[in-house]
């Protein structure tokens, strides 16, 4: 396993990509008050260079629940909720769902951005989340707004209304992840739930959303990305499969237009992707892979892991605990504070990922 003090095989690799230190290395532990100042610094770095601001204000939020069912053979509520947000005197609004079981304890939940608004779905088995005693207040990504280069609808619409984006706006990852914070505003008014073990979780562009999410948000206990591979968990830097060029070139409307600058100029990043993971400490982080997945480089995203692993040792926390190797199918790693699993398979988010993410949590939060 990792040992500290000694140069190992993979932060060999990290060396020879170019990958900088996230802190001054010649100091050995920071408290969480100076990590806190670097964490600004960092997501002001992000946010600039890669995933845009948000160029105005929420000024009053309203929910209003639309539709309560029984699911599950009666095990769950299923309630749809109706979110409005106002910005002076500009409002929107958007729906999502919350997935209750029905105990009497406070339940341990996930905020889930989804490809879709079925329930379940391909990659939402929820009443197995249920049983295992999770709740989930999900939401479709496209209700908030669509998925192309269109800046006029849904809450893009109320940002913009019409100007040009300046370079360092908003793409849509974060306009998702605004709206992942708002679902987490409703979870604080709900009794049955356990803030203290709010978890955001995602998928591929999702999985960016999740960690742009945990990492601006600290009110998330655990963040999971799953396959979140470019421009998410994955480093950049001698990144096989899926580079800054063919993403951005495919989704620009993902990213800040900045952004575009660092195609097939990695080396000039002020930043690599692991600043993004390393960002949600002191809280539980988790990146998972699939073995197939060759876009999205598991090598990288386990990589970005590795390096991310300074700063929660640097705060005496327990990092990631690995040997010192790449990934090999079946691995899964959860003694640390950064969880990380590479299943076999493409690129999906399986029943098997979410076993692996409950397991992890289970552990963590001691349920």
């Amino acid at each position: 396993m990792y040992q500290k003090g000694v140069q190992t095989m993979l932060e060999s690799i990290l060396s020879q990509r170019g990958i900088t230190k996230i802190w001054d290395c010649s100091k050995q532990a920071y408290s969480l008050d100076q990590w806190e100042k670097r964490r600004v610094e960092i997501l002001t770095l992000l946010c600039r260079e890669e995933y845009g601001f948000i160029p105005c204000s929420l000024t009053s939020l309203r929910f209003d629940v639309v539709e309560d069912k029984q699911y599950c053979a009666g095990k769950v509520t299923l309630s749809k909720v109706l979110a409005t947000a106002e910005f002076g005197d500009k409002s929107f609004s958007f729906p999502f769902y919350t997935s209750i079981p029905n105990g009497k304890q406070q339940y341990p939940f996930f905020v889930f951005p989804n490809f879709r608004d079925a329930i379940p779905n391909r990659c939402f088995p929820m009443e197995e989340i249920c049983d295992n005693g999770f709740a989930v207040l999900s939401f479709c990504y496209q209700d908030v707004t669509s998925d192309d280069n269109d800046f006029s609808n849904g809450l893009a619409k109320i940002i913009f209304d019409g100007r040009e984006r300046k370079a360092d706006d908003c793409g849509k990852l974060a306009m998702w992840s605004w709206a992942a914070s708002r679902v987490m505003d409703y979870a604080e008014t709900l009794p049955n739930l356990d803030l203290s073990k709010a978890v955001v979780v995602g998928v591929s562009r999702l999985g960016m959303t999740a960690l742009l999410t945990g990492a601006l948000d600290t009110r998330f206990a655990c963040t999971i990305a799953n396959e979140s591979g470019c421009s998410g968990a994955a480093i950049s830097r001698g990144k096989k499969g899926e580079r800054i060029k063919d993403i951005y070139n495919r989704f620009p409307q993902w990213f800040c237009e900045g952004y575009k600058k660092y195609i097939d100029n990695e080396q000039n990043l002020p930043f690599d992707q692991h600043f993004l993971v390393a960002a949600v400490a002191p809280r539980k982080v988790y990146v998972a892979s699939a073995s197939k997945d060759w876009w999205s480089d598991p090598d990288s995203e386990y990589l970005s892991c590795v390096a991310a692993s300074e700063v929660y040792e640097k705060l005496g926390l327990s990092g990631f605990i690995h040997p010192d190797r790449l990934p090999e199918v079946g691995d899964a790693f959860h003694e640390g504070d950064i969880g990380y699993h590479l299943r076999d398979g493409l690129h999906d988010f399986s029943r098997e990922d979410w076993l692996y993410f409950m397991r992890f949590l289970k552990r963590k939060f001691k349920i």
